[in-house]
């Protein structure tokens, strides 16, 4: 191709460049003497006429004329770009002030790479916008097309550098030997035999050992206070699962009084049926003595843990003379007891009972009613808080305890089933062998006993099967068996009679269910819970009241092992997450053995029961669902924390080395907000955009010459970062100190972020108050936009009739009282989002937030929660608000109300890569603006309007975007009204140069100072897109006047090339007078893709 033809920068003939040497045109002497010269770039070899001036006007020394031209007087220099063509350009496009580069001029600029922007209307490698030759291109289907497309040629849409650059750029024992000891184990060992016996021994053993090795590395991990499972789980896995297993645990030792009760109160019975001494009958008996017993038992729990202790240690001692009474008695083989089925021990007799023998029972069922007898090993956890040293105490009795019971379980398994046949009559008419008895074969007949009438259909009374008192038989002397039974029976059941209203205590203390704070209280100096002792009576007697130890121990076994399970896993969840503060001074556990352990505790709930288990993990999910929703407002450290933490760090880097996407694309926004109190509606509507979507951070610069309080910094981020999650805002709060704005803004723009997780999109409000304001603040305001494009960020601007900022409402309340307007009427919960107590003097609600430590009654700090409810404190009197203040705070919040049937209007005019279709796109997807239609508006020719409207369908369901209609405007580029012209020029009259009306060297001084006057040329050159930016605020008040929300094509200004005032003027002009309009310009790469 050869040298492009003329374009020129206003109505009147220029002459024609050299075709082989570029040369700028000058100006005639009429024209300003601030010039703008078109660079026009070959096509041919791609060189280009080197721009050495600085970024911004410079000055620079007069420069020849083209031929035929006259001298050029202008030394200010505004570069852009000219076209190159086959075919002249009109001379309108270069008064657009964006014209187009031919395709050797984009190949140039690029580094080589070419780029065919190819118009398919008029077969030129033009741009054809609205009509006018523009680099700005409308968005088109074929800029995302991928390379390889084999329906047609991928174009390259302009980048954003080619519209906006310069052309420069322990007590378990007691509790473990319970009920099953003397009066079940036998029943067992009956069902099972010695070796299955064993074996459900040493299952229950190895679930508790390993749990019991998880409880201890929790347990000296650190402090532990009273609450037992509770607190472990709670503090190691957080609240959620903590709160949702401390009530069930609690519930669980509640009904373990019953069965212990049960149990006890079975022996009594059984003893008054011996006597004849029945009241009712034996189920109604239960149900009297049992009563009796819990009114007994809850009279020393009441009275206090000294008492409780006592009273343990003195059960303890009876149990373990009992014990060494039956083995002794064992060995005594006494001719009296054989009717009852005890002929000591017999090697026929153990070979007999050493494999099963079921009666309406499995392995599973029979192993369902041992294992509550090892719930017993939280016992002492449970009472942690009552220790003396529990972090000595708990690993040390819990393993030893453990050790010890199942010697003794495996042992009492062993002698009973070697010396105690399963059945016996007990009658003396079968004392000797009857003669001529055939049926008679198993170890009694040798012994010369025929109990061979005992059928499951037809039991007899005596024998492993049918006397849960037949240790008593077999012991030395059988009262102390009783007594015995009574110890384990009423030990166990004061332990958990204790231990569960000491866990639901600790639970209430924690508030983490509604309605139940009052069992918190504690009574006396040991801080009894008093009401929860009357609580655990009340569901204890419930459960007596069944009477079948048999039908109440598996209701509560699937309860214990869930905590158990839970406790494991705390153990394997610290581990995994390799927090530094899991540090367990136990050293005996490890965290894969503690994961079988959890496994194992889920199977063994579904083998003993597969409903009962389904109902407790249902149970447990819904409390877990339920504590996740409130979020209770505690920061335990726990271990879920750590591997979060772990989690986010391994995937940011793993994102690091995986290459952006256009499918995976999110939009990440800085939002400059300042305090995230000022500008609520600007923080409301991007949240609805970017929640559980993309990034949010909240940008605030202070600006301050003076050296920086960093330790009021520090609590600002912290009281600030508190305020966004009480208000249910997922975004992050940073802030930075710098000489000004636009340095801070930098600062933001380069290192806020972290790897992937980086904002690429800049969200402003819009600045109201620039024609009122310093013009210096609209230079940076603009500069602070031209940064963002320069970095590669996406630019939005909120815009709302009665602006953004209610910090000056804020200032008018009492702020000693820590009270904001903007969280009064906020529509979370509390009415303050700041949990800072009120300071003894007057302090700056957004720049002195104290920052306070929370104790407990005993007045002992601990950790202090993240989010703190807020106290409510009486707000002072304050000034009434007037009018636009009261109208200014209701339209803060108007992005948090449900939105009614309307529409999101959609102005996509120019190809960003997707953005300004995405951002609407996103919003209309959200809850509160679902009633909302999408309407796009787009412009084209009004020769074409039904084949672009076609296109612009076919675009939308390719992205699969559902819309309501869509709107070609042929019409953007017809004069504007008289009225918006005037209007325009009083905007701008006062930032004017007026060049012409002062001398030379006062002109270039005065530009020289002031960067944003808009001089005469440049209005000139700029005319046409300055006629579009009124034109397209009358169309859309005629279009979009009843609208929710506007989102519309963000004009572009090339840097250095349009003023600031001139810029800020476009974009005041545009959004002027209309319902909320977000601006916006992607930059330039696709965020959208309609390929899989």
């Amino acid at each position: 191709m050869s040298a492009s033809p003329p374009s020129a920068t206003r109505g009147d003939q220029l002459p024609l460049p050299e075709p082989d040497a570029l040369k700028p045109a000058g100006p005639t002497p009429s024209q300003s003497r601030f010039q703008v010269d078109l660079v026009s770039e070959s096509a041919g070899d791609g060189n280009t006429t080197p721009d050495s001036s600085p970024p911004d006007y410079t000055p620079e020394p007069p420069r020849e004329s083209a031929p035929g031209g006259e001298e050029a007087k202008g030394r200010f220099r505004v570069v852009n770009f000219a076209a190159s063509s086959p075919d002249a350009a009109p001379a309108e496009s270069a008064q657009n002030g964006d014209t187009v580069m031919s395709e050797g001029s984009l190949h140039s600029s690029t580094g080589g790479q070419q780029h065919h922007h190819y118009d398919t209307h008029t077969n030129t490698y033009y741009l054809r916008t609205f009509g006018h030759n523009t680099i700005d291109a409308v968005p088109n289907i074929d800029f995302y097309r991928q390379t390889a497309a084999p329906l047609g040629e991928k174009l390259i849409r302009p980048t954003l550098s080619e519209l906006h650059d310069e052309l420069d750029k322990v007590r378990c024992m007691l509790n473990i030997w319970g009920v099953m000891l003397f009066i079940r184990m036998t029943w067992i060992v009956g069902h099972a035999g010695i070796a299955y016996s064993c074996i459900i021994v040493l299952m229950a053993t190895v679930v508790t050992s390993i749990t019991g090795c998880s409880t201890s590395a929790i347990a000296t991990n650190g402090f532990v206070r009273g609450g037992g499972a509770y607190y472990l789980i709670s503090r190691s896995l957080g609240p959620e699962f903590g709160g949702s297993i401390g009530l069930i645990f609690a519930f669980a030792n509640a009904v373990a009084v019953a069965m212990y009760v049960v149990g006890f109160a079975e022996t009594v019975v059984e003893l008054l049926m011996d006597a004849g001494m029945l009241m009712l009958d034996k189920n109604n008996d239960i149900r009297i003595v049992g009563t009796i017993t819990v009114i007994l038992l809850l009279g020393i729990s009441v009275a206090g843990m000294e008492w409780e202790a006592k009273a343990q240690i003195f059960l303890l001692v009876i149990l373990v003379t009992a014990i060494f009474n039956y083995f002794i008695g064992s060995f005594i083989a006494v001719e009296s007891k054989q009717k009852y089925g005890f002929f000591g021990y017999d090697a026929g007799i153990l070979a007999e009972n050493f494999g099963p023998d079921f009666r309406g029972e499995t392995f599973f069922s029979v192993f369902s009613i041992f294992f509550p007898a090892a719930t017993g090993i939280l016992a002492g956890a449970n009472i942690s808080g009552d220790l003396a040293d529990p972090q000595m105490a708990i690993p040390r009795g819990t393993m030893l305890a453990i050790l010890i019971t199942g010697l003794v379980y495996v042992g009492v398994a062993v002698s009973t089933g070697a010396c105690i046949v399963r059945d016996a009559t007990g009658e003396d008419s079968n004392f000797t062998l009857r003669a001529g008895a055939v049926n008679c074969s198993d170890a009694a007949c040798k012994l010369g006993y025929d109990f061979s009438q005992c059928t499951p259909q037809s039991p007899c009374k005596y024998g492993l099967f049918n006397d849960f008192q037949v240790m008593s038989v077999a012991s030395g002397f059988s009262p102390l068996i009783t007594a015995g039974i009574f110890s384990a029976t009423l030990s166990s059941a004061l332990a958990s009679l204790v231990s569960a209203p000491k866990v639901f205590q600790a639970l209430c203390k924690d508030n983490i269910y509604p309605g139940i704070a009052g069992f918190a209280k504690g009574y006396g100096k040991n801080n009894e819970p008093l009401r929860g002792y009357f609580l655990t009576f009340g569901i204890a007697l419930a459960f007596i009241l069944i009477a079948e130890l048999n039908v109440i121990a598996p209701i509560i076994s699937n309860f214990f092992l869930a905590s158990y399970a839970l406790i494991n896993f705390s153990v394997f969840h610290a581990s995994l997450a390799n927090s530094p503060g899991w540090r367990p001074s136990f050293k005996y556990y490890n965290m894969w053995v503690s994961l079988a352990g959890a496994i194992l505790c889920c199977v063994v709930m579904f083998v003993i029961n597969w409903w009962a288990a389904l109902l407790t993990n249902v149970i447990v999910l819904s409390l877990y669902i339920y504590v996740s929703y409130k979020k209770p407002d505690v920061n335990w450290g726990s271990s879920t924390q750590a591997l979060t933490y772990h989690q986010a760090l391994a995937h940011s880097l793993q994102l690091c080395g995986v290459a952006d996407h256009v499918k995976t694309f999110r939009p990440q926004c800085l939002v400059m907000t300042g305090a995230p109190t000022c500008r609520p509606a600007l923080l409301h509507l991007v949240h609805a955009f970017t929640k559980n979507v993309g990034l949010m951070l909240c940008g605030h610069v202070r600006a301050s010459s003076r050296r920086p309080n960093l330790k009021e910094l520090n609590n600002d981020m912290i009281r600030y970062q508190r305020w966004l999650l009480h208000n249910n805002s997922k975004a992050f709060y940073t802030s930075v100190v710098s000489e000004d704005l636009r340095q801070g803004t930098q600062f933001l723009l380069q290192a806020a972020g972290l790897g992937r997780l980086r904002p690429n999109t800049l969200v402003l409000g819009f600045k109201n108050d620039w024609r009122i304001g310093d013009i210096k603040d609209v230079e940076t305001y603009i500069n602070i936009i031209h940064d963002a494009f320069d970095c590669q960020y996406g630019v939005v601007i909120l815009r709302l009739r009665e602006g953004l900022d209610i910090s000056h409402i804020q200032g008018q309340d009492d702020t000693s009282a820590i009270k904001d307007v903007v969280v009064s009427v906020d529509t979370s919960k509390d009415s303050d989002g700041d949990s800072s107590k009120p300071s003894s003097k007057t302090t700056s609600v957004q720049n002195s937030p104290a920052v306070q430590k929370d104790e407990d009654d005993d007045g002992k700090a601990h950790t202090r929660p993240l989010l703190k409810k807020a106290r409510t404190y009486k707000r002072s009197p304050t000034v009434p608000l007037n009018v636009a203040d009261q109208q200014l705070l209701d339209a803060s919040q108007q992005f948090q109300k449900k939105q009614g049937k309307g529409t999101v209007d959609v102005w996509w005019l120019f190809d960003d890569g997707g953005l300004t279709l995405l951002i609407p796109y996103l919003i209309a997807n959200k809850k509160k603006w679902k009633d909302c239609k999408i309407r796009v508006f787009i412009g084209g020719k009004i020769n074409r309007i039904d084949h672009d409207r076609r296109a612009m369908a076919t675009l939308l369901s390719k992205f699969r975007i559902d819309f309501s209609d869509i709107t070609v405007l042929g019409d953007i580029n017809t004069k504007p009204k008289s009225e918006g012209l005037e209007e325009f020029a009083e905007m701008i009259e006062r930032y004017k140069l007026r060049e012409d009306d002062m001398e030379q060297e006062a002109a270039e001084k005065l530009k020289s100072e002031e960067p944003w006057r808009i001089t005469d040329n440049e209005l000139e050159l700029y005319k046409a897109k300055s006629n579009r930016q009124i034109r397209l605020n009358e169309l859309l008040k005629e279009h979009s006047s009843t609208a929710n929300l506007i989102v519309m094509s963000m004009p572009l200004a090339r840097k250095g090339a349009v003023s600031s005032a001139l810029y800020m003027a476009w974009l005041d002009t545009i959004s002027k007078d209309l319902p909320p309009i977000l601006l916006v310009r992607g930059n330039h790469q696709s965020v959208l893709t309609f390929y899989s």
